[in-house]
């Protein structure tokens, strides 16, 4: 059986002038307040969607990579990946338009193009960049209440 994430959001107003706030299941993060400013002007100490995908594709990222590289008997003493979520808007609305992955490697005893094709492997191998490849199966359950 596969393993079960989750996250609850409640939403309150108006797209521009309401508020929200989500929490995660495992609390970790608890009441973290989201608002439209925060995702198009000036986050105010608030977070966005786009932000949670770059700290999940940078975290995730991180750990293929890792992987990777152990699996090539050149462990990483430490990787830094920065995750660049592109959010604009379009003709058909607001969308991400690209993310952007800058890893920085200390990886002992690996030259550049070995670093280059484990960052490749890690990149197609990532759960996160698969989850952001539109083929994947996405279910909407929608009730009023």
């Amino acid at each position: 059986m596969a393993i079960q994430h989750s996250a609850t959001a409640v939403w309150n107003g108006t797209l521009f002038e309401g508020s929200g706030s989500f929490n995660v299941a495992s609390g970790a993060i608890s009441d973290q307040p989201v608002t439209w400013a925060a995702r198009t002007e000036s986050s105010g100490g608030k977070t966005s969607p786009e932000e949670l995908i770059a700290a999940a594709h940078a975290s995730c990222f991180s750990m293929s990579l890792s992987s990777e590289l152990a699996k090539n008997d050149t462990p990483a003493e430490q990787l830094t990946v920065t995750a660049t979520v592109d959010f604009d808007k379009t003709d058909a609305g607001w969308r991400i338009l690209s993310i952007t992955l800058d890893a920085l490697g200390n990886v002992p005893g690996i030259d550049d193009s070995v670093f280059q094709e484990k960052a490749e492997a890690a990149k197609t191998g990532c759960p996160i960049s698969n989850a952001l490849n539109p083929s994947i199966t996405l279910t909407l359950n929608a009730k009023l209440i």
